[in-house]
This record gives structure tokens, sequence and C-alpha cells, in this order.
């Protein structure tokens, strides 16, 4: 009689069948019945091929387990292995019981039978077999050791490959998903999340949408799912210090309802994450970070509470998901924003650019941030995630009669980069101070310590030929640069020196010529300079520029 684990039909965690010796069949015949059968239960089909196989029955013969060869040498000089992977033996499994050991986890952890990676699947059997045998014990009540997974039979596609389809790594999903699916929006995967890419309508390509999108957020208001920003809340009578600490600018004068973009570095000074953090009242602050960065910062802000502040008094918690955030941009922007909370005053002077304002929408709490990721007059609409959708929805009705358009990420990106707006780990790539992003401005000069700022004068990192962000322009305004494609300067140079690459590239429907970002060697004296960017079977002639393509100005913002 074969002894063996089988697994339990009524637990699969999923849909799924064992066949062969995986569900006790050993026999051939057995083998091929019972995985017909099986099958063709487990995909409903009522016909097959093997219905009229025939088996020949025969009488079961009592068979009885040999746990252990026969030898006409002593135990004590043979070597009969039982765990191939730790080198442990039957002689090992009787020393043990001779020395009192009778628990079967004991034993285990005596000899280190069932220790491995296999994790017993192919020696407790036979273990417990020997101490059954040796003890005169029924193997029933032994009871087995303590089972690691894979316990369970696994399927292929679980084991098989890296990317494992919707198994593959968490989906997380914006309280406005289903609207977004319900207007035949396509998504992207940006650190966990489903975010909205472009909504094509009638037939668009991606590029058709994100240029109308585009134009709709310039012209009259557009729309954005921005509730994947991370947001940590922060509170203690000394998160004023802790925000000094971390962040390159200052912030122990920031007023109250005020809001304020900051960079944040790592120890060796390259910019780690940005976003802008507001002052909820003297010792509350939230702060956002980028989508995918969200974690890491977190992670990294309470190590060093935890490490090397602990005197700090500053408590840190995630909101991302508690609260969902949704933006309206553009010149209309204002007037709809009135219309869902008409009692709040949006003039210039009781609610300027970088400030906040508690306030409620149908008799839900919200904090209005008047902030700007476009460079347009701009709001963010911060919600508790229930309520959302239901937000979303008053500002789409208010919309109507101004053209509301739901824009996605890719028409985010676009926006930004017209006003030279940079990305964390699209323009920057952990190597980028700063100020080879030509942002000294934020750096607190008068501050006594942030983090990376001794690393920030070090003599590689103040190099005049260091990387720096530029923008570019091609001589063909219709022609769009590549993501990556690298800058020369020479183009009969062997071997080609290359000067830098395209971080970021766009056709600007509301400048009507393509525009991009890269970065390049000595880039901040290069503005005006001609160099190539050679493709596979064309050699593209651009000009560096300023980073500031749209409204240097900045006048549309007050707008």
């Amino acid at each position: 009689m074969i002894m063996f684990f089988l697994p339990d039909k009524n637990k699969t965690p999923s849909d799924q069948i064992s066949i062969g010796s995986c569900n006790g069949d050993f026999d051939i015949k057995d083998i091929i019945l019972n995985s017909n059968k099986d099958v063709k239960t487990f995909l409903g089909i009522e016909n097959s091929s093997f219905d009229n196989l025939k088996v020949e029955s025969s009488k079961e013969e009592m068979k009885r387990n040999i746990w252990l060869l026969p030898s006409d040498k002593p135990i004590g000089k043979t070597k009969p292995f039982l765990d191939f992977q730790n080198d442990s033996t039957a002689k090992d499994v009787k020393l043990a019981l001779r020395e009192g050991f009778k628990s079967i986890e004991h034993v285990k952890r005596y000899t280190t039978t069932g220790m491995g990676t296999d994790q017993g699947k192919l020696s407790n059997m036979h273990a417990l077999g020997i101490i059954a045998e040796t003890t005169g014990t029924n193997m029933g009540e032994l009871g087995t050791t303590t089972f690691r997974p894979p316990y369970t039979p696994l399927t292929f596609g679980a084991i098989v490959g890296r990317n494992v389809g919707e198994f593959f790594d968490h989906t997380r999903k914006t309280a406005m998903h289903n609207w977004h699916v319900q207007n035949k929006a396509k998504f992207e995967n940006v650190g966990q999340w489903k975010r909205a890419w472009y909504y094509p309508k009638n037939g668009e390509t991606m590029f058709e949408a994100v240029q109308r999108e585009c134009k709709a957020a310039r012209e009259s208001v557009g729309i954005l799912d921005a509730s994947t920003l991370g947001k940590i809340d922060i509170q203690g009578t000394d998160a004023s210090e802790f925000l000094n600490r971390v962040y390159t600018n200052a912030w122990s004068k920031l007023a109250i309802g005020k809001c304020r973009y900051g960079l944040m570095l790592n120890e060796d000074g390259m910019v780690y994450d940005d976003g802008v953090t507001t002052r909820l009242g003297e010792n509350h602050y939230i702060m956002t970070t980028t989508t995918g960065g969200a974690a890491n910062v977190l992670t990294k802000l309470e190590d060093y509470l935890q490490t090397e502040w602990p005197e700090l008094d500053v408590y840190l918690t995630t909101v991302t998901d508690h609260f969902s955030t949704i933006s309206i941009c553009g010149p209309n922007s204002k007037k709809i924003l009135s219309k869902v909370i008409p009692d709040l005053d949006l003039s210039d002077e009781k609610f300027p650019h970088m400030s906040f304002k508690n306030s409620i929408i149908n008799g839900i709490k919200c904090r209005v941030m008047r902030i700007s990721f476009t460079g347009e007059h701009s709001y963010e609409i911060n919600i508790q995630s229930n309520y959302a959708k239901h937000v979303w929805e008053l500002f789409m009705d208010a919309g109507k009669n101004y053209n509301i358009t739901p824009y996605g990420t890719e028409t985010m990106h676009l926006l930004r980069a017209e006003k030279g707006f940079i990305i964390t780990g699209q323009d920057t790539d952990g190597t980028m101070t700063p100020s080879d992003l030509q942002m000294d401005w934020i750096i607190g000069k008068k501050k006594f310590d942030f983090i990376g700022k001794r690393s920030l004068y070090r003599s590689d990192t103040i190099r005049d030929d260091r990387k720096q962000l530029v923008g570019l322009l091609t001589d063909d305004p219709k022609e769009i640069l590549e993501e990556g494609a690298q800058i020369v300067e020479k183009l009969n140079q062997k071997p080609v020196e290359m000067l830098g690459h395209v971080t970021s590239s766009y056709f600007s429907p509301n400048l009507n010529k393509s525009i991009a970002l890269a970065v390049m060697k000595s880039g901040k004296k290069l503005k005006g300079k001609k160099f190539f960017v050679p493709m596979e079977n064309k050699n593209i002639n651009v000009t560096v520029t300023d980073t500031v393509f749209f409204d240097k100005e900045n006048k549309r913002l007050n707008a």
C-alpha cells in the first residue's frame, strides 16, 4: 500500500486540477483514465476519445511499504540517505529516537531532515515511516512537521516566467476608475496604479487624443484624476524642523494655509523626489510625492526619524488611499469651481496661487489647493475617497457648458513639458543635482543643513561640464525627437562623443511645433547652439533653448 499526501480538491485557491502522481495516480492506466475524467469534468466536456478506454481490473494486492531497505550490515555501518540536500540518513533518525527525541518536529531539527529547499517533499514520508516502525507507532498518530509553501499544487503559470499577468503585481485603482472605464479611457500602470492615459474619441489615435485634450486644457478647462499622488500626513511639534531637514528649501516661515514646492535629495546630493507640501496648521502638514515614489519616500523618512533624528517629535501617516485628488485647470477652471462651491471666495486676494482652503461640497468636507502642474490657473480638490466619484461627476456636470475635457497622464506630461516642469525619474536618473536641473533657486543658501547639502559642494558635483537640463527645438517643427535619443556635436567623429540624451519629447498643439527636454554636458552654456540627433535613417538638426517653452511670464496662473 502506497502512502502519500493528497491535495484537497475542494480547497484550491483558483480554478485548477491535479493530475498524475500529484493526484495519487502512479500506474499509467490510472493516470490516463483519471486524468481524462478529471479534465472532462473540469472543462465541462461531455464526450472524450478516451471514454471507451478499458482498464483491466485485478485484485488489489496488499503490499508492505519498505521505508528502509534491508541490509546485511548493521545500521551504524551503512548510510541509507533520506534527505539528499542535507545528507541526513536513517541512522541519524534512529539516533535521534534513542536520544529521546519523540516529536516529529524535534527529530526534524535534530537531523535536519526535511529542512532543505524541498521542505521534505522527498524525505518526510520515509522519515515518518522509519519513526513509526522503530517506535511501533501508527503513522497517523505521529503528526507531521509544519509545512511551508508550496504545500499545495501550483500551476505552471505561477512559477514559470517573470510576468504572469494580473498576478504579477498588486493592482490599485482610484475611486474614479469605473468612470474612466465607462468613458473609454486607455490605462497605463504607474506605481501599481491604473492611471487613465488618454481618452480616445471616435477612433482617435493616442496622438490625436492627446492633442485634443491638451488644447482643451489650455483654451477652456481640463480635469485630471490625480489621486495616485503619494500623500503623507505629517504632525508633531517638530514638523517644520523635520521638513527643513528633508527638503532643500526653507519651511519654518511657511504660513498656515500656504503651499510650497520642495525637492528631496539623497545623501549624495542627487534629486530623489519632489512634490508640494501644504501647511494645514501650526504643527500639521500634508506632503505630496510622486506616484511611483510614495512608498520609498515614506520608508526613507521613517528611517531618518527612527535612526538619525529620534529626538524629533514627528509622526508620519500615509493617507494616499484616504483622499482622492481632482485637478481642474484652464481659463474657465475658476468659473466651474465657483458653481460647485458657490460660497468659496476665489479672488486672487483671498485665494492666491500656492494656498489652500477648507471647504464643503454638498455637505462633504474637502481641501482645495490652488496648485498648478500645467502652468494654467488650476485647483486640486482633495476629498475623502468614498465621495470622490460623486464629486468628480459634479464637476463634469458643472463644466458641460465649458466643454470640460478629462485628460490623462500623457496630456499632463505634455502640458508640464511646455512649462519646463520636471518629472522625477524621467528628466532625472539618480545623477542630477538641483543645479543640474537649473533649479539653484530652490537650494536654501542660509540653511544650516539638509539631506544631501554637503554633497552639493563636492568637486564632482560643482563641475561645469556636468550634464544639465536644457530645452531642444528641431529645425523642422514637425519632427518629433525620440526619448532616449543621443545628442552629438559632430557626425563624422570617431568615436562619436555623446553629449547627452533626450529625456522628454512631444508635439505641442499650443505652440504648433515639437518640443523636447534633454540633459547635455555643460548644458547651461549651450543656449542657441546647434547640434545633431543621429537616428537610424537620418540626422535631425536641433537647437538648444530655455527649458520653458510656453507662457514664460506665468501670466496664465492668475488669468
